[in-house]
């Protein structure tokens, strides 16, 4: 016995001993892994974003999205990859103003003597957002120093900014694929019926398509009518840039799938040849004819064994000169929804926080809000706009800057603005509320599970597991045309105009903002330049600096954020996605990606001002 004991107690101690070794080494092996990175991000900052010391070329590499506000810094976003090696340059998000404000410290930097767009691995940004950089792009080029674009092949979104260089490069063997726009959503009706899920749809709006696939499984067909009509005006104006930067007419850039098909076969399905003839590149070259030719423009770097250039990521942004008072930006970026601000999303607190510190700055003399947002909780739309309304009676001007989306929600927390500027392709409007609320009664009663109780009233027997009281609906009903009559009277209030007038131009309807400025919607058509000259103009600034507000992540929250993936990612492993078909793996991102959007609402009284089809163009 003595023995079995000493075995047992022999067992245990070498057991907990090997615990102990494990669990020290592991902790050991973490502390290495935060050295290694601490190394890497002295590395990176004091040697990755020197001056550009030698003359050359700035090679504009964007890799994944622009967008106005990152969910994380794209600094420490390229540095997250090359230590970690975790997320796709896909997915990776580019300032819009960072972008902007290197493009035009290069124009003045006597060591940059052109640009290189290399947008390969550009995904893609909104209209208006692409149109900015272009400016920026045409402001360079009117400077005296070139700007060259390269490529294998060009996307429609990758062309667009290829549009604003002197000359395009193409591959030989290479396309650009110019096909126009269109909007796709998911319907859901046929699935919550196998599911014997009741949905409960409150809305007002003829044109408030985002309850549409809870109880339909298709578009209806006044969604149908109004969409066609924003988005074939968005596809003129992308073809009437490009037309004016080719100086060519815009039926040439795209002249519709027949006659494309018919100029395609007289030149043997050669799509590189059919881009030059109908000038929508300048020559065709390979790769090593191509650096020979940029090589002679900007010199050859021994260093990099390639013509002298430094790239986007690696070009030090220097801080501007804080002259005179400050103007607040303030950016609404992504759905709007209550509490803190998450990545992708606009937290009704933090974004009312951010506005209540900038109204009680004395240095603050002007507001200008920054709107990229398809809208969302109208409880957390109501708070942002309140403080702004506050800001605005606190004699602080606010000017509204509108990006690709200004709508529902996004269009709400516009309205105290003493001014409005959309661009002409933003979309705005979608005036309108909705709710919606599901119940599983009979999907659990399908398998024999019941919910029965007792209450003191029916407005107390509220469960997802029951029916929805007859009261509740009615009650719910009332709250949503209430919040939409609200919504109009704030418009009316702050456009000058009735209630009844609003309506009209209500409704759910999206708008352009082309359409907008007609409708008298917004005050006039301009970009984010425009919007901080008018907020000095209305403080009557003579100088003036910039102020941001918005919190940067630590770098502990971007190692986190690089460990557990991209928060746009699939549901499936990434491994489980490269064995997938691409259509199959895109269909899953776009499920994952709704089922995140669904489960993101959280307003207190299940009403959203929100616009569903705005962000769904491709």
């Amino acid at each position: 016995m003595r023995t079995l004991w000493r075995f047992i107690a022999g067992f245990f101690k070498w057991t907990w001993r090997l615990l102990n070794f494990v669990r020290e080494m592991v902790l050991n092996l973490f502390f290495i892994f935060l050295v290694l990175v601490g190394v890497g991000i002295w590395m990176q900052t004091s040697t990755g974003q020197t001056e550009h010391s030698t003359r050359g070329a700035l090679l504009l590499d964007i890799s994944g999205v622009v967008v106005d506000k990152p969910s994380s810094s794209s600094k420490l976003g390229v540095l997250g990859r090359q230590l970690l090696g975790s997320s796709s340059d896909r997915l990776q998000e580019n300032a819009l103003f960072d972008i902007v404000n290197t493009i035009r410290q290069a124009k003045n930097d006597s060591n940059i003597t052109g640009i290189v767009l290399d947008l390969k691995n550009f995904v893609g940004a909104d209209q208006p957002s692409m149109q900015y950089i272009g400016k920026a792009l045409r402001e360079f080029r009117d400077g005296g120093k070139p700007v060259y674009a390269v490529g294998d092949n060009y996307s429609q979104s990758q062309y667009y900014l290829a549009s604003f260089a002197n000359k395009i490069w193409l591959s030989p063997q290479g396309v650009v694929d110019l096909h126009g726009f269109a909007t796709n959503g998911l319907y859901y009706k046929s699935l919550l019926d196998k599911l014997k899920v009741t949905t409960h749809v409150f809305r007002v709006g003829t044109y408030k398509s985002a309850v549409e696939p809870f109880i339909r499984d298709d578009m209806s067909p006044a969604a149908r009518e109004a969409d066609s009509r924003w988005i074939g005006e968005l596809w003129q104006n992308y073809l009437t840039a490009i037309a004016a930067n080719r100086q060519i007419p815009a039926q040439q850039v795209f002249p519709g799938a027949q006659a494309m098909l018919e100029g395609l076969s007289k030149v043997d399905g050669d799509t590189a040849r059919y881009a030059l003839d109908n000038k929508l590149v300048d020559e065709l070259a390979s790769h090593a004819q191509v650096e020979k030719a940029l090589s002679k423009q900007f010199g050859w770097s021994k260093q990099d064994n390639d013509y002298s250039a430094i790239s986007y990521y690696d070009y030090a942004l220097k801080a501007p000169a804080e002259l005179g008072s400050g103007i607040a930006v303030i950016f609404a970026n992504g759905a709007i929804m209550d509490g803190e601000e998450t990545p992708g999303n606009v937290g009704g607190d933090t974004s009312a926080a951010q506005i209540r510190e900038a109204r009680l700055d004395p240095q603050v003399k002007a507001i200008v809000l920054r709107v990229n947002s398809p809208g969302g909780s109208v409880s957390a739309s109501e708070m942002i706009r309140a403080e702004l309304a506050a800001a605005k009676a606190a004699n602080k001007p606010v000017v509204v800057s509108m990006g690709g989306m200004a709508a529902s929600g996004g269009y709400w927390i516009s309205t105290p603005a003493n001014y409005i500027i959309a661009n002409a392709s933003t979309l705005t409007g979608s005036i309108g509320i909705f709710g919606v609320i599901n119940t599983l009664e009979n999907t659990l009663g399908s398998i024999g599970v019941n919910t029965d109780g007792v209450a003191t009233s029916p407005l107390a027997d509220i469960s997802v597991t029951k029916a929805l009281p007859p009261e509740v609906q009615q009650m719910m009903q009332l709250s949503i045309e209430n919040g939409y009559k609200r919504f109009i009277g704030l418009v009316a209030d702050a456009r000058k105009s009735t209630p009844e007038q609003v309506d009209k131009i209500a409704q759910g309807h999206v708008w352009t903002g082309l359409d907008a400025k007609n409708n008298g919607l917004v005050d006039s058509l301009g970009d984010f330049d425009d919007a901080v000259k008018k907020a000095a103009e209305l403080a009557k600034l003579k100088q003036w600096h910039l102020v941001g507000y918005q919190d940067e992540p630590t770098f502990l929250d971007r190692v986190l954020d690089s460990m557990t993936g991209s928060t746009v990612r699939a549901m499936l492993p990434q491994a489980m996605q490269a064995w997938l078909p691409a259509p199959l793996a895109e269909a899953a991102t776009v499920v994952k990606a709704e089922s995140d959007k669904l489960a993101a609402f959280n307003d207190p009284q299940n009403r959203y001002a929100f616009c569903l089809t705005c962000a769904n163009i491709r």
